[in-house]
């Protein structure tokens, strides 16, 4: 993990950069992939993670696919179609649903051009922040490809159809204003701010109990295609869950608290008003 990522800890709150600047930070090669997923259990594992941060080292968030090695990798180096498929299924493919079932919420500081599978992986992410450096590109179909790392799944969801479409179809990029307008992020910001921009929201995540947040990042994942039954009773166990956490019983200890002072507050002030003034 140490050659492809860079992990650090910021209390609750596990920042990560994707560290090879040199292959603008590829998402294709064997070691990032197994690094990224390692990532992703060790999160899971480690209940004092609240929240991950995601970003690029130098200019580029992530390029996606290593131009330099796709051919031998994954594609007709490989001698048959069938090779292939499975090189994807078991290679890069895992990553979508290592990142889709990591159990906190995931921040993308999108410092630079994030194309291909870096688009994809923004979109893997929960919340997206932009540098106004950052470009977005849907960018297989330039290649003679698809999006063969779930694109076409995870892109529709986040900024819809028509406007998946249009990425997908021209392979062309669009900028970080674009990227705003169309709800593919949620804020641009100046490169300098970026990561302090995704700290404080990650910060502001973290201050509320770890259960309640993998909890509710498991029910929101799971309401992009599940029955409005299925989840309200997926809701109805989690909940059940919930009540029994000490992070709820001192939350509703506190409320109360505060709720009898304020009313005790008031009445004191009342009876301090003297009759007919």
């Amino acid at each position: 993990m140490q050659d492809f990522l860079q992990v650090e800890r910021e209390g609750a709150i596990a920042i990560v950069t994707m560290n090879r600047p040199q292959t603008r930070n590829a998402l294709s090669d064997p070691d990032a992939i197994e690094a990224l997923l390692a990532l992703c259990e060790a999160v899971n594992r480690d209940l004092s993670v609240r929240v991950l941060v995601l970003t690029g080292a130098g200019p580029a968030f992530s390029s996606g696919g290593n131009l330099k090695t796709l051919r031998d990798s994954v594609g007709s180096g490989l001698g048959e179609p069938a090779h292939s498929r499975y090189a994807y299924r078991d290679g890069i493919q895992r990553l979508p649903l290592a990142l889709c079932n990591l159990e906190v919420p995931t921040i993308a500081a999108v410092n630079g051009p994030a194309h291909g599978a870096g688009n994809d992986l923004a979109c893997m992410c929960d919340i997206r922040i932009a540098s106004r450096h950052a470009v977005f590109a849907e960018s297989f179909v330039k290649l003679g490809l698809i999006p063969g790392d779930g694109g076409a799944w995870l892109l529709p969801r986040a900024i819809g159809m028509s406007r998946a479409c249009e990425m997908a179809f021209t392979g062309e990029a669009i900028d970080a204003a674009q990227a705003l307008q169309w709800g593919l992020v949620s804020e641009v910001v100046e490169p300098e701010a970026l990561l302090p921009t995704a700290l404080g929201l990650a910060r502001r995540i973290a201050a509320n109990p770890p259960h309640a947040l993998r909890m509710t990042k498991r029910l929101l994942r799971e309401a992009q295609q599940s029955r409005l039954d299925t989840v309200l009773e997926m809701s109805a166990g989690f909940q059940a869950l919930a009540h029994h956490t000490a992070a709820h019983e001192s939350a509703l200890d506190a409320f109360v608290a505060a709720a009898e002072a304020r009313s005790a507050a008031r009445a004191s002030a009342s009876a301090s008003i003297e009759p007919g003034k």
